[in-house]
């Protein structure tokens, strides 16, 4: 078995299912949810976006509080942190616009986070802050919130390898 690293971004597109499948984690490895964290107090976000009705994550305010952290670290903005590897979940994108219209987004809200999803906004982040070396990348659609806590703990223990670039939306347009 390989050695684990020390800390595992888990980003993607809101409604990927980041925070469903890092929380069938938690029993095995440290998982921090950092939009939690963000909400839980006002020194972790700078203004509100008026216009997204979501607040603006302070990233320095939020790396000082972390210190020295070990675990997953489970958000859209995970991949912006220090870490090892980042796994990127995806989505189809009509599916992920259904899940979002069902968790009450409007519709311009999940049209606008289908289109970043088709754009591989999210990854394209990722591998321009971390190289194509450290980012797995996991299309989500149709897996059970088990079967992606299980691909998110592969690379974790290092039995998956590096995969930036394997998942394709484009279709959607």
């Amino acid at each position: 078995m390989s050695e684990r690293p020390l800390r595992v971004a888990v980003p993607g597109t809101p409604g990927t299912g980041k925070s469903t499948a890092t929380g069938l984690l938690a029993d095995e490895y440290e998982v921090i949810h950092l939009n939690d964290l963000i909400k839980s107090d006002e020194k972790f976000w700078t203004t509100r976006d008026p216009e997204r009705g979501s607040l603006v994550a302070d990233i320095e305010a939020i790396a000082a509080h972390l210190g020295d952290w070990s675990g997953i670290l489970d958000s859209h903005l995970s991949h912006l942190f220090t870490v090892d590897r980042v796994v990127v979940l995806r989505c189809a994108p009509g599916v992920l616009e259904d899940r979002l219209r069902e968790r009450g987004e409007s519709r311009e809200k999940a049209a606008e986070n289908a289109e970043a999803e088709v754009l591989d906004v999210v990854l394209s982040e990722a591998v321009a802050e971390h190289g194509l070396d450290r980012v797995y990348e996991v299309d989500a659609t149709g897996m059970t919130p088990e079967a992606v806590a299980g691909a998110i703990a592969d690379v974790v223990e290092g039995r998956r390898p590096p995969s930036a670039g394997t998942v394709d939306f484009t279709d959607y347009l």
